[in-house]
């Protein structure tokens, strides 16, 4: 059987940014930091101070404000990403065939504040007074199955877990599903809300967060700057819904781009550092484009993982390198991550979003906080300034803890 073509046809997402999907294409495009100094907890004691975090979060936009108690925030970030993406792609839920729609929605961690919550509960109060909602809350497949039952959907539903790659691993998966014809539609992403003391204090002592720019947070995260000294925490949702493409063309829907292919490979390296020169990065970018049969010279733009650490920005750069060669001198590439921080989980998805809206207007959003340049970080890194460019392809990356390497080649749709 041949296979089956997939486009993106709705896009939510919660973030630093904002709390819809165009509200935070307008506000990146423009190159507006969404990184301020963390309100949610004392920060006195630790050495990063700054984070993306979500403002004036109103979960009872997508959930009864009764049922609210039932949801840790990774949950809700998701069910209110997944309820604008469901409603930005136009599909009457009552037409399609339920048993052909999937929900495939992953999360690095999970429902941690929950946990950190309840073990306060279970020293201080006992057993008997943990939460009977305590499981279903940290469940990592808790949003992948709360979108299922909130929409009926009864294809395939799972959750991803592979670290800052698993948003991406979940777009890919629901980007083969639906290729090799097992689902026609999926709402699927990542989501994370991680900003907690326990999380904090965790990558503090990794020493992997920004410290030097906490009186001045928009300046914290600034990939492939010489300056960079860490990434910054962030939180949040991005839900995307795939469609196979006579599936969305027979409703007349809106199509912002062709998901075109899907790569991973493992460094089978290190627990928490990239492999040097990038190569397993390397790798999944030419099987992505190998995948969709996409000749590298026709990829204008890659929205790069690019999290603002040293050793991880000069590895993706060598990676691009390897992967592109002398086509590599002619790439925009970009970093979300300096505007909205590191969704751990959900970076993949949101950084998928703004990728697709890049495709639909032609617009590059920029790599903020570009003032000094790296000579190990030698391309194109679309400083701090939008570029207007007609794009035919682009390759979205995702690199994670554990050595997971994932990219997805998406572009303009072909006739």
């Amino acid at each position: 059987m041949a296979k089956r073509r997939v486009v993106i046809t709705g896009l939510g997402t919660v973030n630093a940014c904002g709390l819809t999907a165009p509200t935070s294409w307008e506000k990146i495009r423009s190159g507006q930091s969404g990184i301020s100094r963390c309100t949610r907890f004392d920060m006195e004691e630790y050495p990063s101070k700054v984070v993306g975090e979500l403002r004036d979060f109103d979960p009872t936009v997508a959930v009864e404000k009764h049922e609210v108690k039932r949801f840790d925030p990774f949950i809700l970030y998701a069910l209110v990403a997944a309820k604008e993406a469901v409603a930005d792609c136009g599909v009457d839920l009552e037409s399609i065939d339920h048993d052909r729609a999937g929900s495939i929605v992953g999360s690095g961690i999970g429902g941690l504040l929950t946990i950190e919550e309840q073990y306060q509960v279970l020293q201080k109060r006992g057993p008997r007074r943990i939460s009977p909602y305590f499981v279903p809350k940290i469940m990592m497949n808790a949003a992948a199955g709360q979108i299922s039952i909130q929409y009926g959907l009864r294809g395939a539903n799972f959750a991803t877990a592979s670290a800052c790659a698993t948003g991406t691993h979940a777009l890919g998966l629901a980007f083969r599903q639906i290729r090799e014809g097992d689902i026609d539609l999926a709402v699927t992403g990542g989501t994370e809300a991680v900003i907690t003391p326990l999380c904090m204090a965790g990558f503090c002592s990794l020493k992997a967060l920004s410290t030097v720019h906490n009186d001045e947070p928009e300046l914290a995260s600034r990939p492939f700057d010489k300056g960079r000294d860490g990434f910054v925490l962030g939180e949040g949702a991005g839900i995307l819904v795939f469609e196979e493409l006579e599936h969305a063309r027979a409703r007349g829907a809106e199509i912002y781009a062709e998901v075109k292919g899907f790569g991973q490979t493992a460094d089978a390296y290190n627990i928490v550092q990239p492999a040097p020169g990038g190569r397993g990065a390397a790798r999944a970018m030419q099987l992505a484009m190998e995948d969709g049969g996409v000749d590298p010279t026709t990829v204008d733009y890659i929205n790069a993982h690019g999290t603002s650490t040293p050793f991880n920005d000069k590895t993706e750069t060598a990676a691009i390198r390897e992967a592109f060669g002398e086509h590599a001198d002619k790439l925009a590439v970009s970093s979300t991550k300096s505007m909205i921080g590191h969704l751990l989980g959900a970076s993949g998805a949101a950084e998928l979003i703004m990728a697709a809206y890049s495709v639909k207007q032609g617009v590059i959003h920029p790599t903020i906080n570009q003032e000094e340049s790296d000579p190990e970080c030698d391309l194109d890194y679309v400083p701090n300034e939008a570029r207007q460019a007609t794009l035919r392809n682009v390759v979205s990356n995702s690199l994670g803890f554990g050595g997971h390497n994932a990219s997805l080649v998406i572009g303009q749709v072909d006739e």
